[in-house]
């Protein structure tokens, strides 16, 4: 039987050593900003007595729509075009599958990076004929500088915090060990707090009878970042 040589690999110790404590801490930043885009849903809709007619005016509405909306230019950043339906309404009384009505709807999401633009646009679609508008939703995008700055100051925090707990034992850290996030960070609930009063300005191409641009206040958005940090420190003289 062979022995064990004393350099034969073993497990990896969960724990610190006596010749080198490990230290574990928990890192946090939450923060609060502005928002960085606004999201608007526009549902258009048409209503008639045959199939065609509920389709010109469908075609016609969603139209203007779109063509309201790329008016405002580089204040919106992205126009997408989500559902479509025409859908059949049955008379209620007689025999058969007679259809009374036909009703169309298209459904558009438009984002826009400037609040001031958005007020007015929001009232002006409001003002179509048979056209819903739902929002805005605020929020920042994935890459926004607001996420990498939580993530730095919650590490900043977590090497703050094992640096008190080695000062209490009169030593040092000497390593970090281990770095890792807590999860996936969850879409962030907005403040109702605003960071002040928009201001409203007319565009270029408007009617004089345009109504008067609604007086939106984004909603502060918070960011939050956290982290699990383990450390190695200096053998305290206890």
């Amino acid at each position: 039987m062979t022995a064990a040589t004393p350099d034969a690999s073993q497990p990896a110790v969960p724990y610190g050593t006596p010749e080198a404590p490990r230290i574990a801490v928990r890192g946090e930043a939450r923060l609060e900003v502005d928002p960085e885009i606004a999201r608007i849903g526009i549902t258009v809709a048409a209503r008639g007595r045959d199939r065609r007619s509920a389709l010109d005016d469908l075609t016609r509405r969603n139209t203007e729509v779109l063509d309201l909306v790329k008016s405002y230019g580089d204040a919106v950043e992205r126009l997408e075009t989500g559902a479509f339906s025409i859908t059949p309404e049955l008379a209620r009384h007689g025999r058969g599958e007679r259809v009374r009505t036909y009703h169309g709807s298209v459904r558009v999401t438009a984002e826009l990076t400037d609040f001031t633009a958005l007020g007015e646009l929001t009232t002006r679609l409001a003002d179509l004929d048979l056209t819903r508008v739902d929002g805005p939703w605020w929020a920042l995008r994935p890459d926004s500088p607001a996420h990498r700055e939580a993530r730095k100051k919650a590490v900043h925090e977590a090497v703050q915090r094992a640096r008190e707990y080695a000062e209490a034992l009169g030593t040092s850290l000497s390593a970090l060990v281990e770095l890792a996030d807590i999860g996936a960070e969850s879409a962030p609930p907005a403040y109702p707090q605003a960071p002040g009063r928009m201001r409203s300005a007319a565009f270029a191409g408007a009617a004089e009878d345009t109504p008067a641009p609604l007086d939106l206040e984004p909603q502060r958005q918070r960011v939050h970042a956290a982290i699990n940090a383990r450390f190695t420190m200096v053998p305290p003289r206890l």
